[in-house]
């Protein structure tokens, strides 16, 4: 039980961050749900508290989606997405986290130290420069079949792409849904959603609701500039995460 209770309040913390800024809860969270669970059990559960946090968002914000963002996103990350289930099941991801956790470090660094310095805003994306985002996105479909959170890669598309705050929240959301969806549905084809992993989700989906509550308010407070900071900011603890927690 009291390992229950530290998950909670993990996830009330994680969920939290990713009710403001619509991605996140899935990798900071793992790693400590991971120590207090076990790592396959953490995947599994992380991965319905997820999709519940998203589908809420999705269902309430559904107006401010970007359909035609939401199909290019996620039509390259099913690119992506069959080989991180593969290597997920071969236990095949040690390397491939390092270097995208080294990588989501740079990138947030730089991106922080331009905000600080008042940078002007990078331009649109084009059809030449758009092509190594692309691939981005097929990269961050190999992510998310892995650890159920390609997040980091997508949201360096999306900051080209959808600079509305509650866009980006809403179309991301919409992506974590589907993806997780499929995922979702693999773990019941495959008869791995046990009676533990159905308990220990239901125990902790009070501690989701706490953080819709609470991430809400801030989202619907903070500005674009603000919510840009805590964009890159939620990036680059992603990537220490994920770089500790090897």
């Amino acid at each position: 039980m009291s390992a229950l209770l530290l998950s909670g309040l993990v996830v009330f913390v994680t969920h939290t961050l990713e009710a403001i800024t619509g991605f996140g809860c899935a990798v900071l969270a793992m790693p400590f749900v991971s120590a207090l669970l076990g790592v396959h059990m953490a995947v599994k559960v992380i991965t319905f508290l997820a999709w519940l946090l998203a589908l809420y968002l999705v269902v309430k914000n559904y107006k401010q989606i970007d359909w035609k963002q939401y199909a290019i996103i996620t039509g390259c990350m099913l690119l992506g997405l069959p080989v991180g289930m593969y290597l997920f099941r071969t236990q095949q991801s040690d390397t491939l986290n390092l270097m995208l956790a080294l990588f989501i470090i740079i990138v947030s660094l730089s991106q922080l130290w331009r905000s600080a310095r008042g940078g002007a805003p990078r331009a649109p994306l084009t059809k030449k420069t758009a092509l190594p985002y692309y691939l981005l996105l097929v990269a961050g479909g190999v992510i998310h079949g892995i650890f159920s959170s390609g997040g980091p890669l997508v949201v360096l598309y999306a900051t080209r792409t959808l600079l509305d705050k509650g866009r980006f929240r809403a179309t991301l959301c919409l992506l974590w849904t589907t993806l997780n969806t499929i995922i979702l549905a693999t773990y019941f084809i495959e008869g791995s959603v046990t009676k533990d992993v159905a308990v220990s989700t239901g125990l902790l989906i009070p501690f989701v609701v706490a953080g819709i509550i609470v991430g809400e308010r801030i989202h619907n407070k903070v500005d674009q500039k603000k919510f840009t900071l805590i964009v890159f900011s939620m990036l680059l603890l992603t990537g220490v995460f994920m770089l500790f927690s090897r």
